[in-house]
């Protein structure tokens, strides 16, 4: 597998390795799998660089809003990469700019967003982006 390579669009990019079952009747990725893909790499990142606690921590990321464009078919046993970058950083959300790759390429097969909003773990009220959060963006993703 080739390593992931930034790039000033998403200058960081996750490993997502497809599986057998992701294909469906007509050969290729089911489409939610690249929702899958997406929502996996945001919650490592946040968790990696971010250290977000989904479990235990005072704040979690729940998804608000997401979309997809498919520009191009991928199936098993191709690996991929999901591209990160942002499109905004609110004061208690984040809207990630994604985009799902074949693995060292730079053309988008698909590109996606997901509108994160933070709440607080218990009272599920919106607070705001946990400062370690808001720190691993601004350093790996905004100054990319």
């Amino acid at each position: 597998m080739t390593a992931p390579t930034p790039s000033p669009t998403y200058p960081v990019r996750e490993p997502f390795a497809t599986r057998w079952n992701d294909n469906d009747q007509y050969g290729h990725l089911n489409n939610t799998v690249y929702y899958a893909a997406m929502d996996t790499a945001v919650n490592a990142f946040m968790i990696r660089e971010g250290g977000l606690e989904p479990l235990g921590g005072a704040a979690i990321a729940l998804c608000a809003a997401s979309s997809c464009e498919f520009r191009a078919s991928a199936g098993f046993p191709e690996p991929l990469e999901v591209g990160i970058g942002i499109e905004r950083l609110g004061t208690t959300s984040v809207t990630w700019a994604l985009s799902i790759l074949r693995a060292g390429e730079a053309d988008p097969i698909a590109t996606g967003r997901f509108v994160h909003v933070f709440v607080d773990a218990g009272t599920r009220r919106p607070t705001p982006v946990p400062a370690s959060v808001r720190h691993a963006i601004q350093t790996r993703i905004l100054a990319g």
